[in-house]
C-alpha cells in the first residue's frame, strides 16, 4: 500500500527545521491489512465509476491513515443518517464537537493538515517531460508510480477524449497533448486505456488541430522534447536578462511566479535545448499532428493557439513584436560579436537559477517552475550535486489519492493550519482541543522563515523574508503577505489562552520580524499583493504571452492579502501598543481606503484567489470590521450586506461558480446548486456585519443547510473547486470543507444562538 510520510528527510535533501511539514508517499508491498486495502480498491472503484459527475476526490487514502495514526475509527461508506437536524443550540454543540474531532484526527503528528492542492491538469505531465528528457524517468518513479499516474491522467480525462485547463474545465489543446505524451513517455501504447482513451485523446487533438494549435507553455515543452520545433515558438529571449532594473521588461520586475518560469523558458529558447530523439519522440511527431512533421510550416505555427485555449489572446502589439524578434532580432543576435550577449545572458541566467534553487531547498516557487528549474540546472551538468538535489524534491510534490498519483502545483500547510486554528477558537471549546491547538501552534512557530534570502538578495531580485511565512513550508523560503498575516493572526489569538493548553508563545522579536515584513509589502497605492512589491507597471499585461491565463506578468493588489493584514495589525496592535505605532497606524488607514475604493457597485468585492466575489466579500467585511467599521457607520458594508443576501438560494445557501473568476460576473453553479465552503464564507461574512441584530434567519437558514450536509464521520462532503488564481485557474483546497463549515458554525453557535 501507499503511506504517507510526514516529516522525514533523506538523501540530497536539506532542511532549517528538521523537514517539518514536508509530506511524500512510500510504497510498502507487504504493509496494511486486507480490510484496509478493500477500503482503497472501493475508493479508487467509486471514484472511477463517478469521476464525471464527483470531479474531485476526497482524499480518502491520506484521511484514513492519519485517522487511523489518530485512532479514530470511521466507516468510509457511512452514509448520513437523513434525520433533518435543527439549529439549537445543543444540536449546534454536537455537530461542532462531531466535526472537530474528525478534523483532530486527520491531523500529522507535525501539526499540520496533509492534503492534495488540485489546480492545472498538465503539470503531472511537465514533470514526466523533464524526467524523460533527463534520462532520470527509471531512478525516480516506480512501477507503481508509473501505475498510479496513468490511473490519474486517465480519470482526468474527459468524455470527448481530451483533457481539460483543470478537473472541471472543457477540454484544451494544452492539457490534451502534453497528457497524451505524458502517458506515452509512461509507457502506454497508442492504442492503451479504459475504453479506448488514447485513440480518443488523439482523435480530439486532430479534431482541434493538431498541436501546432497548443499555447506557447505547450510549445515550449514539445520543443523540449522533439516533437515541436523552436522556429515555431515565439522568441523568449534571454538577452532582457541583461536589460538594467530600471527597464520595465526586465524579467526581475515581473510577478514573481511568471518571473520564475519565464527567466528559465528563455534559457531553453536561448539554448534552443532538445533531448534525446527516440523512436518514441518520432512517433510522438506523426502522433500528434495532423500534417507530416517535415512538411508543417513552423513560422506559421508561432501564431496558433486553439480557441478553446486562448482565454487570454495575443494583442496586435504583441504579434508585431513577436514578428519583429523572429525575423530581424534572433538573427542580428545570432551574428558574431552580437552572438556574446546570449551567451553572457545564459550564463549569469544559470547562475539566477542556482541562486533560487539553493534559497528554496530545490523546492523553487511551485511545480511549473520547478520543472523548468530542474531541467535546466541538467543542462549545465547533468552529474551535478545540485541535480540530485532537485531529483530528491520531486517526491514532494507527489500527491495519492483514490483519483490516482498526481503532481501538486504546491502544497499549502502553512496556510490551511493558520485558518485552522481561527477556525477552531471560534467554537470556544479551546480546552477540548488544547492538543490539536497545541500541534498546530508549535507547526506555525516552526514554520516561520528565520532568515532573509542569502547574499546580497535584492540583487537577485528577492525580497526580505525573515519574520513571513510561505504558503507551504519554511524550507521553500518564498514569503507571502496574507500568509505572513493569517500566521501571525493565530499566533495572536492563540497567545490569549494559557500555555498548558496551547503551548508557549512565540518570542516577541519574531512577532516583530512579522510586523516588520507586513509593513515592507505595503505598496504606495496602500494594497498588498502576494510574495513582493509591485515592481512594474500595469500596462505590462498587455504583453501577458500565456494566453491561457490574465493578469500574470505584475503583481498586482487583492483584497484579500490586503484584508489579511489589516487584521493582523491590528491585533498586533491590541498586544504590542507601542511597537511601530505610527507606521502600523498609517499602514492601516491606506489600506482601508484601498478596500474601500475597490468595492463595486453592486457592494460586491472582487476575490481572485477564492470563488470569487463571495470570497473576496468575506475578506472585505473582516478588514473593514477589524478598524471599527460596523452596519450602521459604513456605507460599505451595508451594500456589501445587501449583495450576500440577494445572492442567498431558496435552500438557505450560496453556491457560486469558478466562472465567475473567469468572466467576472457572479455566476450561481450549476442547477442552483448550493457549495458548502461558500454558504459559510456568506455567514462569516454576515455574522461579522451585525445580521444576526438585525434579522438572523438568512443564518439560520444556512447553519441548517451546513448542519444537514455532515457525513456520518463528522467530515463533510467535497465539492466544486473553492481556489482561483489568474481568473482562468481554478484551485482544489481539501481542508477547506472542514475548516469554514466549522468555522461559521462555531462564530453562529457563539454569536447567534446565545444571543437569543
Amino acid at each position: 500500500m501507499w503511506k504517507l510520510k510526514i516529516a522525514e528527510g533523506g538523501p540530497w535533501l536539506k532542511s532549517g527545521n528538521n523537514h517539518i511539514g514536508r509530506e511524500t508517499w512510500e510504497f510498502e508491498q507487504n504493509t496494511g491489512s486486507s480490510e484496509e486495502q478493500d477500503a482503497v480498491d472501493a475508493a479508487r472503484a467509486e471514484f472511477e465509476k463517478n469521476r464525471f459527475r464527483t470531479r474531485h476526490s476526497s482524499d480518502i487514502l491520506a484521511r484514513m491513515q492519519l485517522a487511523k495514526e489518530n485512532n479514530f475509527s470511521f466507516d468510509l461508506q457511512k452514509p448520513k443518517d437523513g434525520i433533518t437536524v435543527h439549529t439549537d443550540v445543543s444540536t449546534v454543540s454536537e455537530i461542532l464537537k462531531r466535526a472537530l474531532s474528525y478534523f483532530s484526527a486527520i491531523q500529522a503528528h507535525d501539526g499540520h493538515w496533509p492534503g492534495d492542492f488540485p489546480g492545472p491538469l498538465f503539470t503531472t505531465a511537465t514533470m514526466i517531460i523533464v524526467l524523460y528528457v533527463t534520462e532520470s524517468l527509471g531512478i525516480t518513479l516506480s512501477s507503481e508510480h508509473r501505475k498510479e499516474i496513468c490511473r490519474y491522467l486517465y480519470n482526468r480525462q474527459n468524455i470527448d477524449g481530451g483533457w481539460g485547463l483543470h478537473a472541471e474545465g472543457e477540454s484544451s489543446m494544452l492539457s490534451s497533448a502534453l497528457n497524451y505524451t505524458a502517458l506515452r513517455l509512461l509507457g502506454e501504447s497508442v492504442d492503451d486505456g479504459p475504453d479506448m482513451s488514447m485513440p480518443k485523446a488523439r482523435k480530439w487533438i486532430h479534431d482541434h488541430g493538431g498541436a501546432t494549435m497548443i499555447p506557447i507553455l505547450g510549445k515550449v515543452w514539445l520543443s523540449v522534447l522533439g516533437v515541436f520545433e523552436w522556429s515555431g515558438v515565439n522568441p523568449i529571449p534571454p538577452e532582457l536578462f541583461l536589460l538594467p532594473s530600471l527597464v520595465p521588461i526586465q524579467p526581475g520586475r515581473l510577478w514573481s511566479h511568471f518571473r520564475m518560469a519565464f527567466i528559465p523558458m528563455s534559457y531553453l529558447y536561448g539554448m534552443k535545448f532538445v533531448g534525446p530523439t527516440t523512436e518514441l519522440v518520432l512517433s510522438l511527431r506523426e502522433e500528434l499532428h495532423i500534417h507530416p512533421y517535415k512538411k508543417i510550416n513552423w513560422n506559421q505555427a508561432r501564431r496558433l493557439c486553439a480557441k478553446e485555449d486562448a482565454y487570454h489572446p495575443h494583442t496586435w502589439l504583441q504579434e508585431c513584436l513577436s514578428d519583429c524578434l523572429y525575423s530581424f532580432g534572433e538573427p542580428f543576435l545570432a551574428r558574431w560579436p552580437v552572438s556574446y550577449m546570449r551567451r553572457k545572458a545564459l550564463q549569469q541566467i544559470a547562475e539566477f537559477l542556482k541562486y533560487e534553487d539553493e534559497n528554496s531547498q530545490y523546492i523553487c516557487i511551485g511545480a511549473a517552475q520547478k520543472a523548468l528549474s530542474m531541467l535546466c540546472c541538467w543542462i549545465e551538468n547533468p552529474n551535478s550535486d545540485a541535480f540530485k538535489h532537485h531529483l530528491a524534491r520531486v517526491a514532494d510534490f507527489l500527491w495519492v489519492g483514490e483519483d490516482g498519483m498526481k503532481v501538486r502545483v504546491c502544497a499549502g500547510q502553512l496556510w490551511d493550519v493558520a485558518f485552522a486554528v481561527q477556525a477552531i477558537l471560534a467554537c470556544n471549546i479551546a480546552e477540548e482541543f488544547g492538543s490539536t491547538l497545541k500541534k498546530a501552534h508549535n507547526f506555525i512557530k516552526a514554520s516561520q522563515i528565520v532568515d532573509n534570502p542569502s547574499g546580497d538578495f535584492s540583487r537577485k531580485y528577492r525580497h526580505i523574508s525573515k519574520g513571513g511565512w510561505a504558503f507551504q513550508v519554511a524550507d521553500q523560503g518564498w514569503q507571502v503577505s496574507d500568509c505572513t498575516a493569517e500566521a501571525l493572526k493565530a499566533l495572536l489569538l492563540l497567545s490569549k489562552f494559557p500555555s498548558g493548553i496551547v503551548g508557549n508563545q512565540m518570542e516577541t522579536c519574531r512577532f516583530h520580524d512579522a510586523v516588520n515584513i507586513l509593513l515592507s509589502l505595503q505598496n504606495p497605492n496602500g494594497g498588498y499583493g502576494t510574495w513582493e512589491l509591485a515592481r512594474t507597471y500595469p500596462w505590462m499585461e498587455i504583453l501577458n504571452m500565456t494566453e491561457i491565463y490574465a493578469d500574470i506578468m505584475v503583481e498586482h493588489q487583492y483584497v484579500e492579502c490586503t484584508s489579511s493584514v489589516i487584521q493582523a495589525l491590528a491585533l498586533f496592535r491590541g498586544k504590542y501598543p507601542g511597537h511601530r505605532k505610527d507606521e502600523i497606524e498609517q499602514c492601516i488607514r491606506r489600506a482601508t481606503k484601498f478596500i474601500e475604493k475597490l468595492q463595486n457597485d453592486d457592494g460586491s468585492w472582487f476575490g481572485s484567489w477564492g470563488i470569487c466575489f463571495t470570497y473576496g466579500t468575506w475578506f472585505a467585511i473582516e478588514g473593514l470590521s477589524a478598524v471599527g467599521q460596523c452596519y450602521s457607520n459604513s456605507t460599505c458594508i451595508r451594500k456589501a450586506c445587501q449583495f450576500l443576501l440577494s445572492k442567498q438560494l431558496q435552500n438557505g445557501g450560496w453556491g457560486e461558480s469558478h466562472l465567475s473568476s473567469r468572466t467576472k460576473a457572479y455566476t450561481n453553479l450549476d442547477g442552483e446548486k448550493s457549495h458548502i465552503v461558500n454558504t459559510a464564507w456568506a455567514m462569516l461574512a454576515l455574522m461579522k456585519a451585525g445580521q444576526a441584530e438585525r434579522d438572523p434567519s438568512p443564518l439560520h437558514k444556512a447553519a441548517s443547510l451546513i448542519m444537514n450536509m455532515q457525513l456520518g464521520s463528522g467530515d463533510f462532503p467535497q465539492e466544486e473547486m473553492i481556489g482561483s488564481f489568474l481568473k482562468n485557474g481554478p484551485l482544489c483546497y481539501m481542508a477547506y470543507r472542514n475548516i469554514f463549515p466549522i468555522w461559521a458554525l462555531g462564530e453562529y453557535h457563539r454569536l447567534v444562538l446565545h444571543s437569543n
